[in-house]
């Protein structure tokens, strides 16, 4: 059912407070079980031949050497897994394709990217597996590959896939092209609106592919046995999406796979989909002994997926008193080896901050010769709004308008209609952009190549299917289950304190746990800034259904009517009036005798949560430019954002600054670098640079609450919206330093610098 418990104001003493964490001990002790560090007994080394080309044909495939091998149990090729027809799944913000998504797991006909994974062996050591890998012998031919986004846009490209005919271009396309999917999200008429403007601007901008920078590479353990079942631990971000896509490609009843979801050391969109795990499972089955798989840092860059690389064309037309009269972008995405890039949430995030009376955003999904593509934090978003916030502090600075008072004059309201659907509710987008002009950070002063920036973003955010239990325990004491993988830390903690505030009892009286698959109901993925939402949501109306049940057991113990008993502070209380007084009687009372009162006592929530409240951040970041070097050097970061209510204040400001730091990296170092060959030259972080701590100074956070009518508390995602605004913030404090504005990410000291001569070059 779906299920909307609306936002009630009232006196809060757990929420908004800052307790320990509950997995935090274990963490710091190393106690905590990652998915690399679970075994079973007699299980075996699960490794991937990965293929050494960009693209190419497999013309025969020979294991037999590798089968030979003494020590080798099982190996698995593309003849293990069945065709899969054309059927769509959500996984995550993104959507798959299981046609696809069992040849991106297994290469069939074609390999389609350095590192698409060929065959699979399961060893009784390490070394003996990738002495196997070594036997097998793959027989190719080679074939013309395309990396950009652009150059796979010409009809003379090389064609990835033969029967991909562009969809949603009328009439259909007589030929096939890398073109997968067009879409248009527009209103109003863009043309009357620019024919009103009396400025326009119009830029091209390009970004890279970037890694989600997640510490812990993807791991798994299997375990099928002789009657047809299947255990898997996971490090992903929703075991329960990993349970439907395992069973569907390896043509398995859903009830015969338990996954157990481990500790995840990072995800951030990266490990919502499957890769090793239907290669362990089916290396466990041909080989009847546990089969345990772990990527290399190496395979998780080659063969994983980043966020898109794009183009980005931004046109923007206004009035002489600043108000947006037009604004039309083309997002080309790449969507790595086969379809489904995050390009369609870009474009709904494109211009969403802003209310336009006139707006159109043309998506292109683009297939290339490189991994498929994954989310990222707000897939798609930083890449369309670099372009667009861009422009926008262009037009302001033309105009003389102040950055921040550009913006106030066209933002979003309560009321506001999007051009890609829904009206606005309850929004605080202008409550950031206010708190950030009143901050002492944007009047700071700044000294010689210094310049100051400021962005906005805004991420939809999401609900859907989510569960919950919580069991009230013999001592009073409450365990809660939730199914929402715990990803950035901290959403264990933020459900048992709502759990709490709501029995009226201390934090530390809750213990969260996340579920295994065969132990409650469905929970879709961690993604979409859903997680404090959703599960708090399933979490609440779980423990209001057990409070009823408490007040029936109080009903039966002081032979009243049930609506004579309250729930206050913890205890059963009288309502007061005709239906007389009782006792009270605590948490703990009630669960000490509830065995001879009707068994124990649980309530559980089974929804589909909706009405999720969009998010809105503005940032204000200082850099300083080092004319000599092209080094950008991040003097001072201040993240605004409107999150409805904190429920833990500590870890929604890590939220809103482990995002900024995302995007530091982002804007100035990060990027996949290919070779003419089409093989990844940087697949570490040696060469893959993300930012450490002498790279950023300390985040300053404002937290702005605008409660979400739609949840109990007020809740509105908070982690997707901090990553959106970096890049573009950056670079409008670059041209703020020395004037020259960059349309191209990373804005590493190579290309500042040649930004700095190309630009004394001009003036020569």
């Amino acid at each position: 059912m779906s299920t909307m418990i609306k936002y009630e104001e009232k006196d809060l003493k757990v929420v908004g407070t800052r307790p320990l964490r509950p997995d935090g001990v274990d963490k710091v002790t190393g106690r905590a079980r990652f998915g690399a560090d679970y075994s079973l007994p007699g299980q075996l080394i699960g490794k991937v031949l990965r293929s050494p080309h960009a693209h190419a044909r497999i013309k025969s495939i020979d294991t037999s050497k590798a089968e030979a091998l003494p020590g080798v149990k099982a190996v698995v090729t593309r003849d293990d897994f069945a065709e899969m027809p054309v059927e769509f799944a959500l996984s995550g913000e993104l959507t798959v394709n299981f046609h696809d998504v069992t040849r991106n797991m297994m290469a069939r006909e074609k390999v389609y990217y350095d590192g698409h994974p060929v065959a699979a062996v399961a060893a009784t050591s390490e070394s003996i597996a990738r002495k196997a890998l070594g036997l097998i012998e793959v027989e190719y031919e080679v074939l013309p590959h395309v990396i950009d986004v652009l150059e796979a846009m010409k009809p003379d490209a090389p064609l990835l896939h033969e029967e991909q005919y562009t969809e949603g271009v009328t009439p259909r396309p007589d030929k096939p092209s890398n073109l997968a999917k067009r879409m248009v999200f527009s209103r109003g008429d863009v043309e009357a609106g620019f024919r009103q403007a009396d400025v326009i601007i119009e830029r091209e901008f390009n970004t890279k592919p970037v890694h989600q920078g997640y510490i812990e590479p993807q791991a798994c353990l299997a375990s099928y046995t002789e009657d047809g079942q299947a255990d898997l631990w996971t490090a992903s971000q929703g075991h329960f999406v990993i349970r439907s896509q395992c069973a569907k490609v390896l043509q398995m009843e859903v009830s015969k796979l338990r996954v157990m979801p481990t500790e995840l050391g990072g995800g951030f969109g990266g490990k919502n989909n499957i890769y090793n795990e239907p290669l362990a499972i089916a290396l466990s089955r041909k080989s009847h002994r546990p089969v345990k798989m772990v990527m290399t840092r190496e395979e998780v860059f080659r063969a994983t997926g980043p966020t898109s690389g794009a183009n980005v064309r931004i046109k923007m037309g206004c009035t002489r008193d600043g108000r947006i009269t037009a604004a039309h972008a083309e997002l080309n995405f790449q969507a790595g080896a086969f379809p489904g890039s995050s390009v369609a949430m870009a474009a709904m995030c494109t211009f969403t901050r802003y209310d336009l009376e006139h707006a159109r955003v043309v998506a292109n999904d683009v297939t290339v010769n490189r991994p498929k593509v994954a989310a990222y934090r707000a897939p798609g978003a930083p890449i369309a709004v670099f372009g667009v916030e861009s422009v926008i502090d262009e037009m302001a600075k033309k105009l003389g308008i102040d950055p921040i008072e550009f913006r106030l004059r066209n933002a979003a309201r309560e009321g506001t209609q999007t051009y890609y659907g829904p009206k606005f509710g309850p929004i605080g987008y202008v409550q950031t952009l206010e708190q950030a002009r009143a901050h002492p950070h944007y009047s700071a002063p700044l000294g010689p190549n210094q310049g100051r920036g400021v962005a906005t973003g805004f991420w939809f955010n999401i609900g859907s299917e989510t569960s919950s239990t919580i069991n009230v325990n013999e001592d009073g004491t409450v365990t809660l289950m939730i199914g929402t993988v715990d990803v950035a830390g901290g959403s264990r903690a933020a459900m048992a304190m709502m759990v709490a505030e709501e029995l009226g009892i201390d934090v530390d009286k809750v213990r969260p746990i996340i579920g295994d698959t065969s132990s409650m109901g469905f929970n879709f993925i961690t993604a979409g800034s859903r997680g404090t939402f959703a599960s708090g949501m399933a979490c609440v109306a779980a423990t209001r259904q057990a409070i009823d049940k408490l007040r029936q057991r109080v009903a039966q113990i002081r032979e009243v009517p049930v609506e004579a008993v309250l729930w206050k502070d913890g205890h059963a209380v009288p309502a007061g009036g005709e239906a007389g007084q009782f006792a009270p009687m605590s948490l703990a009372d009630v669960a000490k005798v509830a065995g001879r009162t009707g068994g124990t006592i649980a309530g559980h929530a089974e929804i589909n949560a909706q009405g999720a409240g969009p998010g809105f951040g503005t940032h204000i970041v200082d850099v300083e430019v080092d004319k000599q070097t092209g080094l950008i050097k991040i003097l001072r970061y201040t993240v605004v954002q409107d999150v409805g209510k904190a429920i833990h204040p500590a870890y929604v400001e890590g939220q809103l600054q482990g995002g900024a730091v995302q995007g530091i990296g982002w804007a100035l170092n990060e990027e996949y670098v290919y070779g003419d060959d089409g093989v990844l030259q940087n697949p570490g972080f040696l060469d893959y640079r993300v930012p450490v701590a002498s790279d950023v100074p300390f985040i300053d956070t404002v937290i702005v609450e605008v409660p979400n009518p739609n949840h109990p508390y007020g809740v509105r995602g908070c982690g997707e919206v901090p990553i959106i605004a970096p890049m573009a913030a950056i670079a409008n404090a670059v041209e703020n330093a020395i004037g020259i504005r960059l349309c191209e990410q990373p804005m590493s000291p190579p290309r500042v610098l040649k930004a700095i001569d190309d630009a004394a070059g001009a003036k020569a």
